[in-house]
């Protein structure tokens, strides 16, 4: 096995203010939190001494304001990639918890009818695609350095899953994709060789508040 060694790391954002508690999906407006903001300078002093040669997040406001002080540190622009937008869900601007507006409501229970697809959103396959394919975009571009992609958790996951050939179809509840974790594909040449994860804010999401799916 020979080739430069890539790393493409995959970033979900940081907390967002959200006090209604919605899941706000690709909604404009949602901001990080004063917490989400010191997430996002903490992922900045956990990449400092890497070979970034790349900063890029997707358009929502929570992933832009997670990448800025990344790209800052390194003198980058900060690059916007549509393809590592949010997943797509039609229960997005809802309360997902408890309460009126949950999922406890039977008019949403017609939507849920097919989790392996699933039926209540952009189908699992459809996001590992579109990631899948910037991640190659970007370890081709810059061979042997890396590359910061500021994302979500299910697309970011789902993306896991797939590069460790597990199946899409998943327990929300068990995803190993905390705020501001960083989730870091490495391959050498073309190759993928190893998947690792990390929780540079762990000390931070004690007491954070994520929507899931978020």
């Amino acid at each position: 096995m020979s080739g430069p060694r890539t790393v493409v790391h995959l970033v979900r954002h940081g907390e967002v203010w959200n006090p209604e508690r919605v899941l706000y999906g690709r909604l404009p407006g949602f901001r990080l939190s004063e917490r989400g903001q010191a997430m996002a300078q903490r992922l900045a002093e956990h990449f400092a001494d890497h070979d970034v040669a790349s900063v890029t997040a997707s358009p929502l406001q929570r992933a832009q304001e997670t990448a800025a002080p990344v790209a800052a540190a390194h003198g980058l622009p900060l690059g916007t990639e549509p393809r590592i937008i949010e997943a797509g869900n039609s229960f997005e601007g809802r309360r997902v918890t408890t309460g009126p507006g949950s999922l406890r409501d039977p008019r949403a229970w017609p939507r849920l009818w097919n989790p392996f697809r699933p039926s209540w959103g952009e189908p699992y396959e459809q996001q590992v695609a579109r990631v899948s394919a910037v991640v190659r975009d970007a370890r081709d571009a810059f061979p042997g350095r890396e590359s910061v992609l500021v994302s979500h958790q299910l697309p970011v996951w789902v993306t896991r899953l797939r590069a460790e050939h597990r199946p899409l179809v998943h327990d929300p509840r068990k995803r190993e994709c905390a705020l501001a974790s960083v989730t870091s594909l490495e391959f050498v040449g073309r190759r993928l060789v190893l998947v690792s994860y990390a929780e540079p804010c762990a000390d931070l999401l004690v007491g954070a508040d994520p929507v899931p799916g978020a």
